[in-house]
């Protein structure tokens, strides 16, 4: 079996982020011959502008870039700010949806996790972040979802990985775009 690699992009740069820590139990929770990566370093990508998309190489971005196409499905994981999603996330998505069309995202299966400490569960960026994949080129999956909210209450100092229920939730979404991609997730 071959193994299925899934890219998760994290919306928020905070280390202690709990959206990170929701990225980092998917990579925990991936059943066998699924690896999950979470990107470093979207913190150094710039904000997509064409004029220097067109004139040259960018280190930051070729990497991006290469890692989105390697994957066979992405995991979009994203907090809330100001009502929508973050720049970073919109960023990273900008840049993979280049050139137009034929873009790293192009037709990979995309699952979105949001999380806040709010009721709302982050929504409203998690529907941005499903429009803004899905009209760069990436099949968001529809039944393939997850939003969080109250996390201070749920989670309080303990990382997501230690509430079975969550993770059990982060799981099924991994599964589920292992599925998507054409792959067979072993039991």
């Amino acid at each position: 079996m071959s193994q299925t690699r899934v890219l998760a992009l994290v919306g928020s740069l905070r280390a202690g982020s709990v959206n990170r820590q929701l990225a980092e139990t998917a990579a925990r929770t991936a059943p066998e011959g699924v690896e999950v990566t979470v990107y470093e370093g979207l913190a150094e990508v710039p904000f997509y502008n064409e004029d220097i998309d067109v004139a040259g190489t960018i280190a930051s971005v070729d990497a991006l870039r290469a890692a989105a196409a390697e994957a066979d499905a992405l995991l979009l994981v994203t907090p809330e700010y100001n009502g929508t999603i973050p720049a970073v996330l919109k960023n990273a998505i900008d840049w993979i949806s280049r050139p137009y069309g034929v873009g790293a995202v192009k037709d990979k299966p995309v699952a979105v996790i949001s999380a806040s400490p709010s009721g709302n569960a982050a929504k409203w960026a998690h529907e941005d972040t499903r429009k803004a994949v899905g009209v760069a080129g990436g099949k968001v999956l529809e039944d393939v979802s997850l939003s969080i909210g109250a996390t201070f209450e749920k989670f309080g100092e303990g990382h997501p990985s230690d509430n079975a229920e969550v993770a059990g939730q982060v799981a099924a979404v991994v599964a589920g775009l292992v599925s998507a991609s054409g792959e067979l997730v072993s039991a």
